[in-house]
């Protein structure tokens, strides 16, 4: 038995929709820009498509099954904005709407909390069409968007997290070009950054109003460690610290951004007082720290290996106290820090039996414990994932799920570790 969690402590499973979902042109959804992406050559390892991935939009219920027999008390999923509106824009594709209404409905009757996701990446090729992320106007779409969901679900799902780790997005989808929609922008991306943090604060607007009674982020963070003591290699590790960790925190939670960046930023007035609303929890997402030295190409910085430590199948160093110095460090960066969940955590590790993802999973708990015990307000643990799915650019070569999945016959095998997780969820009730 690990590390005691507080009472109340919720255990969770994390999905997102292009990755499980499948059935791309079902009941009227429209062609999002990871639909464009993956059938555009070149970009998917072995050239793998969302098309199929779970066929969770079919097989949701099964689905449903194994999250009951795992004791979950909240799924978090996200919701497919061209399912909702096939281009983005105008009348509700009421078809796509009523899956996830049937889908929180089944979930209620599990015992399970939805946690919704409002944008996890799969953005309507409609609006890529039309500047995306790119266009100040997107904020206004998505809040139109948000307004719609919110009619439908909110007084059915528990939590709310409109942007899925707006970093990533900014920068390997705008970048760097290595997710949808593969552009390779630079510094020149950033106002990607801007406009996912106010599209963030729209919709918690949109949602508060609707009368959603939880609503946070979810949010990638990974600790900077230097490569060594020389003064360029610190610097780099700061500043990289600035773009990943700070550029969405520090708006959202300080209503300001990092000095270094703001001048960056197409910033108009009453933009920071939109993206700073109070929240009600934060979502952290995190897999391992970065270890950052002085750029020696196109960037000012370098990612490089952190030694000693085992690797995941994804080749991910496995930092379990790096969890427990972010959780502290989030904490002291922001004094008002709201109350915690994290809400990706996992591992890719392909066996059935696989003690690899239990063991991994056991130590982040315990890291989780030990942030606890240091002050941290950590109310929740939701792991990534619930089933092996399409791992964006990596395709079907990596998985992450408690359940195996078979993608030839959609076969879902409970691993090890599922048998293990519900166990841990059984102790912590006791």
């Amino acid at each position: 038995m690990g590390k005691p969690l507080p009472d109340g402590f919720v255990f969770g499973a994390s999905t997102a929709s292009y990755q499980i979902e499948g059935s791309p042109t079902a009941d009227g959804k429209g062609p999002s820009i990871w639909d464009t992406f993956t059938h555009t050559p070149d970009t998917i390892l072995g050239g793998d498509t969302g098309d199929v991935a779970c066929d969770h939009y079919r097989r949701h219920r099964e689905d449903v099954e194994l999250m009951r027999g795992l004791g979950l008390d909240g799924y978090r999923f996200s919701i497919a904005w061209p399912r909702v509106q096939p281009t983005g824009r105008g009348p509700v594709n009421v078809g796509g709407l009523d899956f996830y209404d049937r889908l929180v409905d089944d979930l209620l009757a599990a015992g399970i909390a939805p946690m919704a996701t409002l944008y996890h990446w799969d953005l309507p090729q409609g609006l890529q069409d039309d500047g995306g992320w790119l266009a100040r106007d997107i904020a206004g779409w998505f809040a139109d968007y948000t307004a719609i969901v919110a009619e439908r679900l909110v007084d059915r799902v528990a939590h709310w997290a409109p942007v899925n780790e707006p970093n990533v997005v900014t920068m390997l989808g705008h970048a760097l070009g290595e997710h949808a929609p593969g552009l390779s922008l630079m510094y020149d991306a950033l106002p990607v950054a801007h406009h996912t943090n106010l599209a963030h604060g729209r919709a918690v607007q949109v949602l508060r109003e609707a009368g959603a009674r939880s609503i946070g982020c979810a949010t990638n963070h990974a600790p900077m460690w230097p490569d060594s003591d020389r003064p360029e290699d610190v610097a780099a590790a700061d500043l990289f610290d600035q773009l990943w960790n700070r550029l969405h925190a520090d708006p959202m939670l300080l209503g300001r951004y990092p000095d270094d960046l703001v001048a960056l930023l197409p910033v108009e007035e009453g933009d920071l007082e939109t993206i700073a609303q109070p929240l009600d929890f934060y979502g952290v997402n995190y897999y391992n720290p970065m270890q950052v030295r002085a750029g020696t190409g196109d960037l000012p910085f370098d990612q490089c290996e952190i030694p000693g430590r085992a690797t995941t199948e994804f080749g991910w160093p496995v930092v379990p106290e790096g969890l427990t110095e972010l959780l502290v460090q989030l904490k002291e960066r922001y004094p008002d820090l709201p109350p915690v969940h994290v809400t990706e955590n996992g591992c890719s590790w392909s066996p059935i039996e696989d003690q690899f993802r239990i063991d991994y999973l056991d130590a982040h708990l315990d890291a989780v414990a030990d942030a606890v015990a240091a002050g941290v307000d950590v109310r929740g643990y939701w792991t990534w994932s619930l089933l092996d799915n399409f791992e964006w650019a990596e395709g079907y070569s990596q998985r992450f799920g408690l359940v195996h999945v078979d993608f030839d016959t959609q076969t879902r095998t409970p691993r090890s570790s599922y048998d293990w997780f519900a166990q841990r969820i059984r102790e912590s009730r006791a």
